[in-house]
């Protein structure tokens, strides 16, 4: 990534970009080119180093948003054989180096992903919505009850993934949660 390349990335308007679930999600770019290709070679192409690039264009918005404060940073987790066979969860990374710019914690261990899901990419909202149902499982004992839930996700299509979180979150009565991806299809 060039600076060249990174100062074509497109921000959206500081503001909530959607509600899932009755909750604020924020979406930090457009899905142009080169953040498609950003968030490509971070997730499939071993890129890890790129995992700075997005964390970094994700942190120059949230600074702008309004609804910042005292969150703890949970990434989208993937599944465990899908770990094993890639070596990362690119998410993770992007949390980390968020977490740097940021100050808050990252809690990777607060929800897990229990199902091998398909691909999103391909699927339409129900097909989405029935790949993910019961697919994560919350460990309340890594909740820190002083900070509020600030998951971070790549791309928010339709919001299902977010959605299926929220409901394992709230069937833990952890309801202080805010939602974030580096980018959307649509433009607000």
């Amino acid at each position: 990534m060039c600076s060249k390349c990174y100062d074509t990335l497109e921000h959206l308007n500081p503001a909530v970009n959607r509600i899932v679930y009755s909750k604020n999600v924020y979406c930090a770019g457009v899905y142009s080119k080169n953040l498609q290709k950003l968030i490509r070679g971070l997730k499939y192409h071993n890129q890890r180093e790129l995992a700075f690039y997005l964390a970094e264009f994700m942190y120059e918005y949230w600074r702008e948003v309004t609804d910042a404060g005292d969150f703890q940073i949970v990434p989208v987790p993937i599944y465990a054989a899908r770990l094993k066979k890639r070596k990362y969860n690119h998410m993770n990374l992007v949390a980390e180096e968020f977490s740097k710019l940021s100050g808050y914690p990252v809690n990777e261990n607060l929800i897990e992903r229990i199902k091998d899901t398909k691909a999103q990419y391909k699927l339409k909202r129900a097909e989405r919505m029935e790949n993910l149902k019961n697919a994560f499982k919350v460990n309340p004992r890594m909740l820190d009850r002083r900070r509020r839930i600030l998951i971070i996700d790549d791309i928010c299509t339709t919001g299902s993934t977010f959605e299926e979180m929220i409901k394992e979150f709230e069937k833990n009565g952890i309801c202080d949660i805010t939602c974030f991806a580096a980018t959307t299809p649509f433009e607000d």
